[in-house]
């Protein structure tokens, strides 16, 4: 079973990339998937977390991600709010929505990285919601290229299966560029 925890903020659409991952892996033939966010009253802006749970069988678990597989984190300034190294096993994979290069972030030895500029990506597809760039589907190409459980064109179905229209093909147009874009970083082992 991979687990993954997404961190972000209210309004960023942590919830529904979760939501889209888990159909995306259904899609593609899983046969467990779970999604569900974590979050009390916050508001838009507060740090919040959705977890993905993505298994070849039923999956029978429903607590909370503890210790995930892979970490798709979606607002880098979570880094000085939220523990998320805690999140993520000593062998994971972090992906993050950065302008920076996987060896310029400061992480433990081991540990695989990907980043993307997810927000200009978000940008130049003119993908905002009120004057702030929406980078979820950008993090949905990365977790693509770098995780490699669910390939892109799953993810694309698991789109628009969520969106349609100008929507979906302005979306999947995002989630291919960052999948292109993406930079990555091996640690020392890949996910299991």
């Amino acid at each position: 079973m991979y687990e993954v925890i997404w961190h972000g903020r209210g309004g960023q659409g942590v919830v529904i990339a979760a939501q889209i991952l888990a159909e995306s892996a259904y899609l593609q033939g899983f046969k467990g998937v779970t999604s569900a966010p974590t979050f009390g009253p916050e508001r838009r802006g507060a740090p919040l977390t959705a977890s993905t749970r993505i298994s070849d069988t039923p999956i029978r678990t429903f607590s909370q991600i503890e210790r995930a597989d892979i970490v798709v984190v979606l607002d880098p300034t979570l880094f000085t709010a939220v523990n998320i190294l805690g999140s993520l096993k000593p062998t994971g994979w972090l992906l993050v929505n950065t302008s920076q290069q996987p060896d310029e972030l400061d992480v433990t030895a081991g540990i695989n990285v990907a980043t993307v500029d997810a927000a200009a990506i978000a940008l130049k597809f003119h993908l905002i919601k009120e004057g702030a760039p929406i980078v979820n589907t950008p993090m949905l190409g990365v977790f693509a290229r770098a995780a490699g459980i669910v390939d892109v064109e799953h993810m694309e179905k698991g789109l628009k299966w969520k969106l349609s229209g100008t929507a979906a093909a302005t979306n999947i147009a995002a989630l291919r560029a960052a999948y292109e874009e993406a930079r990555i970083k091996p640690g020392t082992s890949q996910v299991p």
